[in-house]
């Protein structure tokens, strides 16, 4: 492996690492927890190809005080969960980007999740239909078996066929991939809500509808949603033993 490689890697490393600091420190543990995970494996491929000893030595201490402190996080974050009190809350300013959906949602997501409900009273107009398709999309991609959608939401009264129309070509797709979406509407939710038959339930003010419009079709942001700015909102992730099954 070249020393480039090596280096490219180290600094990989030193660049999720420090983001789990930061996550850790602001209280956002089960966020912390995944990036500690990524950065403590890239400093173990590192030290894999470091022959000087000095060296290893080094990255070998650095590895154990990382993986001392996820450990402490992870019995943290069990110990809540299992007293039924765990409560993080992420705030998400103006204008501000890296908030994608696999970005919010895949600390939460593990290879057990097989169903997700999400309330959600705007998944109405054209770009909230592709907001949908987008966590939909985000789902299959991300290491979990999920093999049911729930989704509640209000009718579009305007125009409620092309959002009948949407969904359905939603669901179908869905179903080409192995996954059933539930479809059901309500004349009278209000509150916007995620959860994952893992225990997680994730509550965003402004549902999935919190990116801003881009600025044109051919601006950066327009397809990556890292990349786009959102509109202030507050976060909320709770978790509980028992979810809701509608």
């Amino acid at each position: 492996m070249s020393q480039n490689h090596v280096s490219g890697m180290e600094t990989s490393a030193v660049s999720v690492l420090k983001r789990a600091v930061e996550l850790d420190q602001s209280g956002r543990f089960q966020e912390s927890l995944v990036c500690y995970q990524e950065g403590i494996q890239l400093l173990m491929d590192v030290l894999k190809a470091v022959k000087d000893d000095s060296k290893r030595g080094h990255y070998r201490d650095k590895i154990k005080g990382y993986m001392d402190r996820a450990e402490q996080i992870k019995v943290h974050v069990n110990q809540m969960k299992e007293d039924g009190k765990y409560h993080e809350q992420i705030r998400i300013v103006e204008d501000v980007t890296g908030y994608s959906y696999e970005a919010m949602f895949k600390p939460y997501i593990s290879s057990t999740l097989t169903e997700v409900w999400v309330d959600d009273p705007y998944i109405r107009h054209t770009h909230q239909l592709y907001n949908f398709l987008r966590f939909c999309e985000m789902l299959l991609k991300v290491s979990c078996k999920v093999k049911r959608i729930h989704l509640l939401t209000s009718q579009d009264e305007a125009d409620s066929s092309q959002q009948s129309s949407a969904l359905a070509e939603i669901k179908e797709s869905l179903r080409a991939h192995g996954v059933t979406l539930d479809l059901q509407y309500s004349s009278t939710i209000h509150d916007r809500e995620i959860r994952f038959d893992n225990g997680w339930i994730i509550k965003i003010g402004r549902g999935l509808d919190y990116f801003k419009r881009p600025k044109g079709r051919f601006s950066i942001g327009y397809c990556d949603y890292d990349l786009r700015q959102c509109q202030e909102t507050n976060v909320d992730i709770f978790h509980t033993k028992h979810t809701k099954t509608v």
